[in-house]
This record gives C-alpha cells, structure tokens and sequence, in this order.
C-alpha cells in the first residue's frame, strides 16, 4: 500500500515507533534512528528483571525496519539526520521540543531543508502549555491523567495499572491517521505539515462518549460492581464450567424476553420487579442473582448454542491463550507469521487493518490475498547503518571516522 513512501522515525520506547511498525507493515520504507545504546524497548525484559528467548515487544513494533545508529547530541549526527530528512516523505519522532531544537531537528528547521516533509511528532501531553516538555509513558498521560484509570476502576476500589503499551497502540493509531492525512493533503499543495498527537489528548478521546456526557450534564456514572450494574444484562455471567460470558443487550428493551426465553426463565418478562428498564435497575441485584444461578445451569457450549439461537450480543471473555487459538481471530486476520533472520517464522500480532488485493493486480500479501504484512524481522541495533549512509553517499573512510569517533555505531550488516 505504501510501497515508495519513506518514513524516518527519530524515536523510542512504544508509541512513535508502533506507528513506524504500522507504516512498514503497509508497504513503507522506514528507517530507525536509534541513540548511542540503542533503543531502551531492546531491554524490556532485562528492565523487569526477566529471561526471555528473543524480545517480542520490541519485534512487534520494529519489524521489517532498517536500523541506523546515531548520536544526534553531536553536530555531525545531527547532521546525519537532516541528510536522511532531506529525502524523506515523513519524519516520525518522539523526543522531547527542547532537544529536537537543541540538535536543530525541530519542525521549523527541517521544514527549511524539505517543504514537503510531513513531521509527525508524540508526546505526553501536546506541545503547548505549562507541561507540554514533561516526560509522560502511557500510564502516565494516557491513562492516569485522562481520567480513564479512574473511570475503570469499580466505585470505592483502587486505580488499576494498564497493561503494557496499550495507551501507546491506541495513540499509534492515531499517529498514523493524522500521517495519511498530511499526505493526502500534500497530494494537493505540494507541502508539508506537523502532525501533533499526544497521549492524554488520545486518553481523553478513547473515553469520549464518557467525556461527551461529563461536558454536557457536569457528571458521569461511576464504574460499578457487577451486583450494581446500571443495566443489569450488561454485565459479565460464569458458566457452570467456569467460563465467563460478557452479554451487551441492545438499546431498550427488545433483548429482555429473547434472552429470558433463552435462559430458560420466560417468566421474568411478567415478573413486576423486571417489567421494563426502570424495574430492573431497581431490582439489579436480584435480577443478577437470578441470572447468575440460570448461568450456572449450563456450560460454556450449551450457553453459546442458546444465546446464538436467540441472535443475541454476547462474547466469552477469554485468556490471552485462548485468544492465540481463536478460529475466528484467526481468520480475521489478527495474527501475522513474521520471518525471523534464522529463517524461522514466529507468531505475532497483526496490524488492525488488512488490505484485500485487487484480483486482477499484481499479487503483494501472504497468499497473494492481502496487501499488508511484514516484510521481515526487527532489526539489530545498528545493522543498517553503513548501508544507509552510503546511500546518503557517504564514503568509506567518513564512515569509519564517525564510528571510530562515536558519532554513530555499525551493527553487523
């Protein structure tokens, strides 16, 4: 899809360079400028303190880039990586304004070397304002300062911590969305544009139908137990195998009869404590009760065979076991076979978007059926560097000076 498109990516740790992985995945040559010691995600494991055979978390986010080794703190290495932005369609970084000035690879100066260059940069918490050069990881920014931590933990209990890197993905997403649009848009002016995204502004935005109703009426319900749930069909149900189930009704009142029938109990549509949505939020913990017991009846296939029949909303909340066997997140397309440099290929998530091939075009994906994919391994620290370099026609003897003097690092190629 991007094929011709590329993108150099000043950055590190997950949010920035999961929009990078997002864009090579897609087709587009990205080049990853990493500091002296490369970047800190090669360490994940190390950093909690444990073993791991290979670093999937990093492999996620950087496979099928080329790897180049830089200290931008250095007027020459500096200078290495305005040679880079000079052709380049996209810069994509995520450090902080006052170094990007500091090393002159701020917008302003770069846009003076490539008017078209679109310049993407992710922070904590946006560009302007008393806290815009605060550092801010995921946790931080996206889901603490949001609100959202709030917002998920049920009423009167502890903030919960978010999983690795998911403020981080969701911001990607966004990272690349704003990226396409300045390129669309180039298409027609001929020129560049920054391209702002942060991770508080896409916490608050994960949570906007909460936020939306905060602004309007000056409050929002609070999470709740599952005894007290506003609605007490949405909420999540154990089968008598020990499975749960997550029901999610449709607005108003047309799943109650349908799912009472299937739960074997039609007489909770006439029962006066369940007659309509008010009746039921008033008796919430009883209708609960009541469901709990039906659902612990039967198992998981029984219930998948009613709830099925009844064309009802439903999803049984999996492990992330279960999910790496799912047939249907497998046809879905959710899961790539990424070529490692041992020839082996080794699981791991897909990109959230496929792109189908035209049948009568030239066959790009796996099969020959989809346009996205990887198009190889994460790279090793430094591994492209001399190459890259050559390419921006540099000769062999500045190459060895600047590694010799610790302007930049040469991996094995």
């Amino acid at each position: 899809m991007l094929k011709g498109l590329r993108v150099v990516e000043l950055a590190t740790y997950v949010a920035a360079p999961a929009a990078g992985g997002l864009l090579a995945d897609w087709g587009a040559e990205v080049i990853k400028v990493e500091p002296p010691g490369g970047d800190p995600m090669r360490k994940f494991f190390g950093s909690i303190g444990a073993d791991s055979h290979g670093n999937p978390v990093f492999e996620l986010d950087n496979r099928g880039k080329r790897a180049l080794a830089v200290n931008t703190g250095t007027d020459e290495g500096a200078r290495i990586v305005k040679d880079l932005a000079r052709t380049a369609d996209v810069l994509l970084t995520n450090v902080r304004l006052k170094s990007l000035k500091r090393s002159g690879l701020d917008y302003a100066s770069l846009r003076a070397e490539n008017p078209r260059l679109v310049y993407a940069i992710v922070t904590g918490y946006g560009l302007e304002g008393a806290d815009a050069d605060r550092p801010g990881f995921d946790m931080a920014a996206f889901w603490s300062r949001s609100g959202l931590a709030r917002l998920f933990a049920p009423k009167g209990q502890d903030p919960i911590p978010l999983r690795t890197a998911l403020g981080d993905h969701v911001t990607s997403l966004a990272t690349v969305g704003g990226i396409l649009a300045a390129l669309y848009e180039r298409e027609r002016t001929g020129r560049g544009r920054l391209v702002e995204t942060s991770l508080l502004r896409t916490g608050i935005y994960a949570m906007g139908s909460d936020m939306a109703i905060q602004l309007r009426l000056g409050r929002v319900a609070s999470t709740r137990p599952r005894e007290e749930a506003v609605n007490p069909l949405t909420n999540f149900f154990r089968t008598r195998d020990g499975h749960w189930i997550n029901l999610i009704p449709r607005q108003g009142n047309v799943d109650f009869a349908d799912f009472a029938k299937a739960a074997g109990h039609p007489e909770w549509v006439v029962d006066p404590r369940f007659a309509d949505s008010r009746s039921r939020r008033q008796h919430g913990a009883e209708l609960v009760a009541e469901i709990d017991a039906a659902f612990a009846e039967h198992d998981l296939v029984s219930w998948r065979e009613r709830l099925d029949k009844a064309d009802l909303v439903w999803a049984p909340v999996q492990t992330l076991a279960e999910v790496a066997e799912d047939a249907q997140a497998v046809a879905a397309g959710a899961f790539y076979d990424v070529p490692h440099k041992d020839g082996a290929l080794l699981r791991s998530p897909a990109s959230p978007v496929r792109f189908h091939n035209d049948p009568d075009a030239e066959s790009v994906g796996a099969g020959g059926r989809f346009a996205d994919g990887p198009r190889g391994p994460s790279p090793d620290f430094g591994e492209h560097t001399r190459a890259v370099l050559e390419e921006l026609g540099y000769d062999g003897s500045t190459i060895d000076r600047l590694a010799q003097g610790g302007i930049i690092a040469l991996g094995q190629s």
